[in-house]
């Protein structure tokens, strides 16, 4: 929801880090798969209670998602790095509940399963779209950055960072924080299927 904004400040500092990456031959693909391995120990990291770990891990995973992005703009933009962008990513938020789930089961198993549905639910919109939007040549006017055509929503990058965050702060408070994660990302996924329905409706 806040992404637009933020990206004003972090794009300059990316693009210059993406720059300077790249001229050292480090590329956007090594950077990808580098963050995925970083953000999957962070989850394995939660499994153990290693919460201060698991948090550097994850915030760090974060960073190499921006700057893969960052370096590919600098080099060159390739289907096969927006594909492991996009595919990565999905493999740590659906990780990082499992994770919780797996150090509490009593407490976590239900809200961290809710949670996940919420963001099945979110991926399927935002897949789903992108990939009829490619078919109609649709550019997205808010993420122009992006390889794929991205349907903004409720719950983005930002927020899931915050609630990533919070997680791992507050561990013994995940019930809670996750069932209001899980909530807001439902919100956002009809959000996405509204707005999909109005940008299809022609078709």
């Amino acid at each position: 929801m806040i992404d637009i904004k933020l990206r004003q400040f972090i794009d300059p500092v990316l693009t210059r880090a993406g720059q300077s990456i790249a001229g050292y031959g480090i590329g956007a693909d090594v950077i990808t798969l580098g963050g995925c391995a970083l953000g999957l120990a962070g989850a394995v990291a939660i499994s153990l209670g290693q919460f201060g770990l698991a948090l550097f891990l994850l915030m760090a995973n974060r960073i190499a998602d921006g700057l893969d992005g960052a370096v590919a703009r600098a080099t060159r933009r390739t289907d096969r790095g927006a594909f492991l962008d996009i595919t990565l990513d999905f493999f740590i938020y659906a990780a990082v509940p499992l994770a919780f789930a797996v150090w509490n089961e009593t407490a976590n198993a239900l809200p961290a399963a809710f949670l996940l549905a919420g963001f099945v639910a979110n991926g399927s919109a935002f897949l789903a779209f992108s990939t009829l939007a490619a078919k109609r040549d649709l550019i997205a006017t808010t993420h122009p950055h992006k390889s794929i055509y991205y349907l903004a929503g409720m719950m983005e990058g930002t927020e899931t960072i915050a609630f990533m965050a919070a997680f791992c702060l507050f561990p013994t408070e995940f019930p809670v924080l996750a069932t209001t994660f899980a909530i807001l990302c439902w919100i956002s996924a009809a959000g996405r299927v509204v707005l999909a329905w109005k940008l299809l409706a022609d078709g």
